[in-house]
């Protein structure tokens, strides 16, 4: 919408900006982009986000919206005219929404055991990471997106997670492709869009970024 502004509170790294990043991209919405420094968090953030201190934060004109799949519905909500995110029929909005909450409390806290933890604790936590990306890429079939013919709301909520694969599988030693080839496929495919491509980072650079934090936690 015209004339809005929109200022965005991330962190480079963080797979939950990604999502709000991707989300912006497609409905090609113009914003501002403001780095936070999570172990000194600044008068902005704090002011933005009181209860929870943490980003992301999308402030559209002045106004604070938290939690990343909260932010992606919103932003989703606000710039309907554009590449719709969630499917207008109740069920599958219903669905979608199963499947992004399955990423959060699988791939996202899975994949943090595995590079926050060593020994049997790892083990076990790749065993249940692997096994809930089998569960996804069975809900993906053999279909293009998780919603079907276009990018979705789960595509939203999972794709950031693959540029922290490679962190995983480093620390973990072990291969998703290897276990999940068409997951893999298809995060290959969809990195071809450039709102997907542009937001996410290096999976390089994040792997240095987690090897540094195993440091600091005395894991390394």
């Amino acid at each position: 919408m015209a004339g809005d502004q929109v200022t965005l509170l991330d962190l480079w790294a963080s797979p939950f900006g990604m999502r709000v990043r991707i989300a912006l991209a497609e409905k090609a919405v113009k914003y501002e982009y403001s780095e936070q420094d999570l172990w000194n968090k600044g008068a902005l953030l704090l002011q933005m986000n009181p209860v929870h201190k943490r980003i992301p934060v999308l402030v559209h004109d002045g106004k604070p919206i938290f939690e990343s799949l909260i932010i992606v519905q919103y932003i989703d909500e606000v710039w309907k005219d554009k590449a719709p995110l969630l499917p207008s029929d109740p069920y599958e909005r219903a669905q979608s929404r199963f499947w992004a909450d399955f990423v959060d409390k699988k791939v996202y806290d899975l994949g943090r055991k595995i590079w926050t933890t060593k020994g049997e604790d790892q083990e076990a936590a790749k065993k249940d990471f692997i096994d809930s990306l089998k569960l996804l890429e069975g809900e993906l079939g053999d279909k293009p997106y998780f919603g079907g013919e276009t990018l979705g709301y789960v595509d939203v909520a999972l794709l950031p997670f693959y540029c922290w694969f490679y962190a995983y599988e480093t620390v973990g030693n072990f291969n998703i492709e290897a276990v999940c080839p068409k997951l893999i496929a298809y995060c290959k495919r969809c990195l071809e869009k450039e709102s997907v491509s542009k937001s996410l980072e290096d999976p390089q650079k994040v792997s240095d970024f987690v090897v540094m934090r195993r440091k600091m936690l005395g894991l390394e």
